[in-house]
């Protein structure tokens, strides 16, 4: 019998996958006696600890009682699903984090489905039990009759039952509160016991499936993924199936050859079927592919993910105030960048369009989306990216479009504001559930269209205390046309510097994106007008200078605080004929067509 295992954890985000990790592996006795352990260690992307969400699956490896057990940790959002079906191809079955009070929530279904799909057995681990509002039983309930609505197979259903408090490594069995004493043995001890060992003859031809890329400074391209049978030795000769012939190599030496230990690879001599592997040597070698043994090589079925239903397009930045802060800026640098970005991301495509200087890229979701830009912001790119639009799918000689379920958390008093946003959006209430005390859980469904900016109308209409969380929900007939925001861009008309005098006349006329001493150019979106229209403005207009002294109210300029964009408000706001400029340090929103004139002739189809 093997003596490893492998488990990914699956939960909702803020459930705490991620510090779970930590307790174990401190438990485990990964961290030596000296170090100070880092908490949510897996979380190492800046992003992910900045948003307080995981969006790369990882994997670490802790050894117990002579079984070396390797934790893949997922994301929860459905936004990043391509990691999710990667970190599943790597498994044999699964720990199911729910919190005590919260209960199954939405991406706790999505990553369940996922993995009852591929029939993985699941310890279901009922963490935060120490909340003072946990309902454990009732949430244990909730957990059987999902499992019952995803129609799990009877054995998947008798699943055990561990409770813990993750962020003080406490754990004990069944439905309850540990208690000093009551360590992570039990939850080691019940993966190790339920959890089945790995599957396939290693005395088989090789055939290993590479799940994730990864890249290193001494040995480049580095594939990660588990051999499915037969068994991997460094040195010995390999052949790499990929999905063209391009990119297939027919007979290679194994280079290095690494296994997970603790949160890091080591060298090792061989993995064998079951076990994951890290190796370098392939350039070449792209998600999905399959090494094999050269004299009977068999090709294993790529991963399968779900399709795109976003898609935006990004740009070179061609605004007056192009180059003034990154250091990538050509067509070239961004397409490499999203081609890489292709390579070690399934869930993202790439496309060409009619412009020569954009390129189309499609993905799962808002924050997917927003997750790259921001990535490429970072990493010194200037680019201009356009309002996110749904792809449509012809159906039964119709045209679908997504349509996504919402779960909203708010407050009682907030409830109408809720329901009130969601008609207009094509929207329905299918569900209303009491919540926590004072609060109540609105279910909807809408076309994904129409959830675009929701999430930020939600959060200013209940200043902050909505709890949103989405899902792609399959395919509707297409719902028509919807509304957008309330108001028409205030574009500035001219290149210059923004001025207290001309900001104060403008703040009557809307609200505004900018202050005073704010270079702008022509062209350039500086807040939203009170109308639907646009409005043409002059920001740089300077106060006559006259001999007459001017009345002290008039001295007097009160500018109202800016509403400053973040680059996912951004994205949300601007309409069919903006783009939203994305630089290291500055987020603008931007008419496409700069010149007045110029957008006065496309109106009229001239």
């Amino acid at each position: 019998m093997s003596t490893f295992r492998n488990v990914a954890l699956i939960a909702h985000v803020d459930h705490g996958k991620t510090t779970l990790v930590d307790a174990l592996l401190r438990h485990a006795g990964v961290f030596a006696a000296h170090e100070t352990p880092l908490d949510r260690v897996l979380d190492s992307n800046d992003q992910e600890r900045e948003r307080g969400i995981t969006i790369l699956a990882k994997a670490v490896s802790v050894d117990w009682k002579g079984t070396r057990i390797n934790l893949v940790d997922t994301p929860g959002h459905a936004d990043f699903g391509g990691e999710v079906e990667r970190a599943l191809a790597l498994v044999d079955g699964v720990l199911l984090l729910v919190d005590s009070a919260e209960g199954p929530m939405p991406q706790t279904r999505y990553v369940l489905g996922k993995a009852l799909e591929k029939s993985l057995p699941a310890v279901v681990v009922v963490n935060k039990a120490d909340r003072p509002d946990a309902r454990s039983k009732e949430v244990v309930d909730e957990i059987y009759q999902l499992f019952f609505d995803l129609d799990a197979d009877e054995d998947l259903i008798e699943f055990p039952i561990v409770s813990t408090i993750a962020h003080e490594g406490l754990a004990i069995a069944g439905i309850g509160i540990p208690t000093v004493g009551d360590d992570m043995s039990i939850l080691l001890d019940t993966i190790v016991e339920t959890i089945p060992a790995p599957t396939g003859d290693p005395e088989a031809p090789l055939q290993a499936l590479v799940t994730n890329l990864d890249a290193s400074d001494y040995l480049g391209r580095l594939a990660m993924g588990r051999v499915i049978q037969g068994t991997m030795r460094a040195g010995s000769g390999v052949t790499l199936l990929a999905e063209s012939e391009e990119r297939s190599v027919p007979r290679r030496k194994l280079g290095n050859l690494m296994g997970f230990e603790g949160l890091g690879r080591v060298d090792v001599v061989e993995r064998s079927a079951g076990d994951l592997f890290v190796v370098a040597g392939f350039p070449e070698v792209g998600i999905g592919d399959t090494i094999a043994d050269p004299d009977q090589p068999g090709r294993l079925p790529r991963l399968a993910v779900d399709e795109p239903v976003l898609r935006m397009t990004f740009g070179v930045n061609t605004s007056p105030l192009a180059g003034n802060d990154g250091r990538y800026l050509t067509y070239r640098q961004i397409r490499a960048r999203l081609e890489r970005e292709v390579l070690g991301n399934v869930s993202i495509r790439i496309g060409d369009t009619s412009s020569p200087e954009e390129i189309e890229v499609s993905g799962r979701g808002e924050l997917q989306l927003a997750v790259l830009i921001e990535s490429m912001r970072r990493e010194g790119f200037e680019i201009q990216v356009s309002r996110p639009e749904v792809i449509i799918r012809e159906m039964d000689g119709k045209r679908h479009e997504p349509t996504e379920r919402a779960r909203v958390d708010v407050p009682d008093e907030y409830v109408g504001a809720v329901t009130q946003a969601v008609g207009p959006r094509r929207g329905v209430v299918a569900e209303l559930r009491p919540g926590d005390i004072g609060r109540t859980i609105v279910y909807l469904e809408a076309p994904a269209r129409g959830l675009i900016g929701f999430r930020s109308l939600m959060l200013t209409a209940t200043r902050g205390t909505a709890i949103i969380n989405q899902q792609h929900a399959g395919w509707m007939p297409w719902a028509g046309e919807l509304p957008h925001r309330n108001g028409g861009a205030i574009v500035s008309d001219r290149d210059g510097t923004s001025t207290g005098f001309a900001l104060d006349n403008l703040q009557k006329r809307g609200v505004l994106f900018i202050g005073p001493g704010v270079t702008v150019y022509q062209g350039m979106i500086i807040g939203e007008n009170s109308r639907t229209d646009d409005l043409p403005a002059n920001p740089t207009k300077q106060k006559q200078l006259t001999n007459i002294r001017a009345a002290a109210a008039d001295d007097a300029i009160k500018l109202k605080t800016p509403r400053q964009h973040t680059l996912e408000t951004a994205i949300e706001w601007i309409g069919a004929d903006e783009l939203v400029e994305v630089t290291p340090s500055q987020i603008r929103v931007r008419k496409r067509h700069l010149s007045q004139s110029e957008r006065r002739r496309l109106e009229k189809g001239l």
